[in-house]
């Protein structure tokens, strides 16, 4: 795997991004703007992916990486739930409900994908670095 210096050139952040961007659109142009609950929620559980794929990345360690891309994992379920909740409410169509499960799935096994390959690299992150 290259070497990544900034959050921003994470596949999994870029994804997550996207992610967020298809929600504020749903936000901006469907009846789902108007469910403030439900609105409030997927606007959180989406922004949470991105947010600690970030702050993961900047602990400089694997194992709280790890432990922050677990909680965005769990977040893109979230999101996923939330999806399955506005198309069963006709927030949403069928084909939005389905954009954002494809984007929710693979961004949540490309996750799961980055944290086995932190468990099982030799390298433990830049703050055990010896230098």
């Amino acid at each position: 795997m290259a070497k990544i210096e900034r959050f921003e050139d994470l596949q999994v952040w870029i994804l997550a991004r996207e992610i967020c961007r298809f929600v504020t659109y749903l936000l901006e142009t469907t009846p789902l703007k108007s469910n403030y609950a439900l609105r409030d929620q997927i606007e959180r559980s989406s922004g949470s992916v991105m947010d600690n794929i970030a702050e993961g990345f900047e602990r400089n360690g694997n194992k709280e990486f790890i432990q922050f891309l677990s909680i965005a994992k769990g977040s893109c379920g979230e999101v996923k739930s939330q999806s399955y909740r506005a198309f069963d409410k006709r927030l949403i169509t069928e084909e939005q409900h389905r954009q954002l499960n494809e984007m929710t799935e693979t961004t949540k096994n490309k996750i799961g994908s980055l944290m086995n390959y932190l468990r099982n690299t030799e390298i433990k992150g830049l703050k055990f670095k010896n230098d």
